[in-house]
């Protein structure tokens, strides 16, 4: 233990700035004021990081911010990378979160816990995975921030040091380098220190810290030579001279690992501290890395070097028997090599051994003979799966060994694998399967093991993943349920890359071949799904006939057959068929029960029964249905792509409700994880389409066409159908701006397109309503036609929302009594509508049309009820339209019985209320279930509205009185 204690107890030398920073950090932290007067007063977190190359004294610091937070009563987390498990994933953040929960039973952590239990609990090693689907990578994120979160409120203050972070394993690492920035919004205190040069690109936020330390890390330099100086007299005694300490200066640069483990070796060799002795220095400070510490290693025999070896291998936090066991040396030997090695400052430690730096560490490793290196890998998988740690332990060091054919080993890694990727790091099983591939695997298992590479590629590699299960298909395949999983996955992510031809062609041919007839009808509903998505489906007619004849001899007994019913629904929705069709097959579909997260299953046809109720003017329903898939997707960890499509979707059923405001909220969260899944997907094309819309509906041309420039939202447009129909909301998006040519040009387009599939629901896809607006412009008996035609397949559909705004339509391309009658049917039918924006579109053109026409009382109430409909829609554009009709009426606007408090939409009010109580912005994200931007967003929209800033929020929410209204 001698070194360990010598350096622990010795000063720190010229570090007076960084400990000075570290004493701000934790008195804002504690609450304590640079006076010293112990008082608490509202705490403040911060990220500090310390850079600096490797000796330069950064454990040292780290373990002195430990013991001065521990004096101060702050709970501390600490953790340290290292180089020999980077490839293990979550090392890192299980040494932080594992010891803080890992006392507990699996009740009290439930309890703890709760829906992140099985999410994030097999990440921290706390609990086996489960049987479902893995979270995502997000998800899981997700998890550990709200871990984080939560103990370091429970535990306040808390202190979070991470040493090493270079080193860190690339999950921990990314997670903690996108967390770590909003530690200042929590009792949290955040300390890091790394090699800059070794620091991958996912933690560049370590380099950029927020408020403190002048936006940048902390550099840490090398000691003067004064302080040399004084570190030598301090060891060796005051007589060392000048000329020696200065000697001793120079041959180690100033660095303080360097310096101390030098000035160890003068004291130990009894070296006289004057000028005379320093000629010795420079062969001593060889001794203390590289080539002379070998050389220093090999004298200690051959046991102990071994020893030392087995060490390096098994990396930090080294078991005796373990090593030994590697090493092939017995316990007595191995107890004496460990003795020698911390006489030596090579090791430190007694029931845990490490080594003294890793400098060190990294010195022994690569001394050893690469053969006999490998060889010491294989060693310690099997030492480490005979110890009970698993083969997930052992899967880093079989990535270290040779191919050869060694079935155990294609065993372990399949087995970390699965464990890995369940437990949300897919990257990670990767690797251990690509490893398992090159073994060979037996060639039975080959096309099992091509599969099992292939799903763990599926959410970040797509391309990788269609590459390893088609190579799976070739390979013979003697069981035939694996052969179906190998078609049902590259299926799925053939669809999802926007291949759906081939998703749909690669399901046929398995069909033609299948003998199983209920695998035939997943299969074959597996297909009907693929293709109901497909824009340039060859025979939508044909499809559409057949699933109709097959789902009408259906029961719904089990989940396949549910799924036929569902699809069976959503294409009645897409051909206009009666809304009680619609209906009728939607119900059918629940009756069974229709999970978002099934296993081994898409989300799709859940989420189109859903919306099929929305179309049908159950909104409601819909919502239902959306909060309990949302539901299902959280309790699953799927926070990525799932969740961008619910909130997205969420949004839209919003906007058709003419909720406008809280639509813009939820698809600009869902836009926001659109983001982070990547352009072009499908979860992009929905969120940016419909953002477009709502800003549309709200006024906002100029920044719906900037949001339409800044995705890239034109042609071409995706293979995939999306909701709404891209091409439209672009032509609508160039009506809106007045290009009523273009406009027209592209929404014919989009007829042309759909017209030939049999889709034409003015409900799901107004294209003829938009396209009779921008005709109106140079053919207007086109336009009357073309209008009336939308009408009359809105009545076939039959719903009030969509015959209302069909009819509305066609009094805009129209004139005289016709335009007068339209409107007046518009409005009826919308009144009995859940379509509030339309109603309100509808109400502010009627009242405009009756002041024209010589009605001036009838125009003021219809007026007047838009107004206040546009103004609870957010429709701003739309109520100042019917502000200035009033107007030109010689009316003025009614004063509304209102507050302030009625224009925040209800996830602006809820956020404001919780903010109002204390709750900060991460714990009012997990509440709501949206992300922290969006609630950033949520508060500042809630404090403009409200007149105040946060002091004053709770009163604003308090004390807001109904105006007296003042009649016209």
């Amino acid at each position: 233990m001698g070194q360990r204690s010598v350096r622990a107890n010795r000063t720190m030398f010229e570090r007076e700035s960084e400990l000075a920073a570290v004493d701000e950090a934790l008195g804002e932290l504690t609450g304590l004021r640079r006076g010293g007067a112990e008082r608490f007063d509202r705490s403040r977190g911060a990220l500090l990081a310390f850079a600096g190359r490797a000796g330069i004294g950064k454990t040292t610091l780290l373990a002195e911010v430990r013991r001065r937070a521990t004096a101060l009563g702050c709970t501390v987390l600490s953790a340290r990378g290292g180089e020999q498990e980077q490839r293990v994933a979550f090392h890192v953040a299980r040494q932080l979160l594992q010891p803080q929960l890992a006392g507990s039973g699996e009740t009290d952590l439930r309890a703890s816990l709760g829906s992140w239990y099985d999410i994030v609990g097999p990440a921290l090693g706390l609990c086996a995975p489960t049987g479902g689907a893995p979270p995502d990578q997000q998800g899981l994120r997700d998890g550990l921030d709200w871990v984080l979160t939560h103990l370091a409120v429970l535990r306040a203050p808390m202190v979070l040091v991470l040493d090493d972070a270079h080193w860190a394993d690339p999950e921990s690492l990314g997670w903690l380098a996108a967390f770590a920035p909003r530690a200042e919004q929590l009792p949290l205190l955040v300390v890091v220190a790394y090699r800059p040069d070794e620091l991958p690109e996912h933690a560049e936020s370590f380099k950029g810290l927020p408020g403190r330390a002048g936006g940048r890390p902390i550099d840490l330099e090398p000691l003067s030579a004064a302080a040399v100086a004084r570190l030598v007299r301090e060891a060796v005694g005051a007589h060392a001279d000048d000329a020696f300490c200065r000697e001793c200066w120079a041959v180690t640069g100033g660095n303080p690992f360097e310096s101390v483990e030098l000035i160890a070796k003068v004291r130990d060799r009894g070296v006289t501290p004057t000028e005379p002795g320093a000629h010795l220095l420079r062969d001593l400070a060889a001794a203390v890395k590289g080539s002379g510490l070998v050389a220093r290693l090999e004298r200690l025999g051959t046991s102990t070097v071994r020893f030392a070896w087995a060490c390096a291998v098994l990396g930090t936090e080294i078991h005796p028997l373990l090593a030994a066991a590697v090493a092939g040396l017995g316990q007595e030997e191995a107890a004496d090599a460990a003795d020698a090695l911390r006489g030596a400052r090579i090791l430190t430690g007694a029931e845990t051994l490490e080594f003294v730096h890793p400098l060190i560490a990294t010195a022994v490793y690569r001394a050893i003979q690469p053969g006999v290196r490998v060889a010491l890998h294989g060693q310690a998988a099997w030492c480490v799966v005979n110890d009970g740690q698993g083969p997930s332990a052992a899967a880093r060091h079989l990535l270290e060994t040779h191919p050869d054919g060694d079935s155990w080993v294609v065993q372990q890694l399949r087995a970390a694998a699965e464990e890995t990727l369940r437990a949300g790091a897919p990257d990670a099983a990767r690797s251990y399967l690509a490893r398992a591939l090159r073994e060979p695997p037996p060639f039975e298992d080959r096309a099992a093991v091509l599969y099992e590479l292939g799903s763990a590629s599926l959410l970040t590699e797509p391309a990788t993943t269609v590459n390893h299960l088609r190579a799976a298909l070739e390979e013979p395949i003697a069981d035939a349920a694996l052969r179906q999983h190998i078609v049902y996955r590259l299926s799925q992510v053939l669809a999802h890359s926007d291949r759906l031809a081939e998703a749909s062609d690669t399901l046929a041919r398995e069909i033609r071949v299948t003998d199983d007839a209920r695998v035939r009808l997943r299969m074959l509903a597996e297909q009907f799904m693929w293709d109901a998505f497909r824009a340039d489906e060859p025979d939508h007619p044909s499809r559409s006939r057949r699933l109709t004849g097959l789902a009408d001899r259906l029961g719904g007994r089990d989940l396949t057959e549910r799924y036929v019913i569902g699809l069976r629904a959503w294409d009645a929705v897409l051909r206009g068929e009666p809304a009680h069709v619609v209906l009728h097959h939607a119900e059918r579909a629940l009756a069974g029960g229709l999970g978002w997260a099934e296993p081994d299953r898409g989300f799709e046809v859940p989420v189109l029964v859903a919306l099929s109720f929305m179309y049908a003017d159950r909104p409601g329903r819909t919502e239902e249905l959306f909060t309990a898939g949302i539901a299902d997707f959280e309790r699953q960890g799927w926070r990525g792509a799932h969740l961008s499509f619910a909130y997205t979707l969420l949004g839209y059923v919003r906007y058709r409700r003419g909720r406008l405001s809280e639509a813009e909220d939820f698809v600009r969260a869902g836009l926001r994880l659109a983001e982070r899944v990547g352009p072009g997907t499908p979860a992009h094309w929905y969120a940016v389409g419909i953002l477009i819309e709502v800003l549309l509906a709200r006024g906002r041309v100029t920044e719906a066409a900037r949001t339409g420039e800044q995705y890239s939202f034109h042609a071409p447009f995706p293979a995939a159908v999306v909701f709404p129909d891209a091409q439209t909301v672009h032509g609508e998006l160039l009506l809106a701006r007045g290009r009523t040519k273009e406009a027209a040009e592209e929404l014919s387009a989009a007829g042309r397109r759909l017209e030939p599939r049999g889709i034409r629901n003015p409900a799901w896809c107004p294209w003829q309503l938009h396209l009779a607006r921008a005709e109106a412009h140079e053919t207007p008996d086109r336009a009357q036609a073309t209008a009336v035609e939308a009408v009359a397949r809105a009545r076939q559909f039959g719903t009030p929302s969509a015959i209302g705004q069909a009819l509305r339509t066609a009094a805009e391309v129209s004139s005289g009594a016709d335009r007068l009658k339209y409107l007046e049917e518009s409005v009826a039918h919308l009144e009995r509508s859940p379509a509030g924006y339309e109603l309100a579109c509808a109400l502010v053109s009627l009242g405009t049309e009756l002041r024209r026409t010589g009605h001036p009382g009838d125009a003021a109430e219809h007026l007047y009820r838009g107004l206040e409909a546009a103004v609870q829609c957010a429709a701003d554009a739309l109520a100042e339209t019917a502000r200035d009709e009033l107007a030109v009426a010689g009316l003025r606007p009614r004063r509304l019985h209102s507050t302030a408090t009625d224009t925040l939409t209800s996830t602006e009010r809820t956020a404001a209320t919780l903010a109002a109580a204390g709750h900060t912005e991460p714990e009012i994200a997990h509440h709501l279930h949206l992300d922290e931007p969006t609630i950033t967003h949520l508060l500042s929209a809630a404090l403009r509205k409200l007149g105040t800033d946060h002091t004053g929020l709770k009163a604003a929410l308090s004390t807001q009185d109904p105006t007296p209204g003042t009649p016209p």
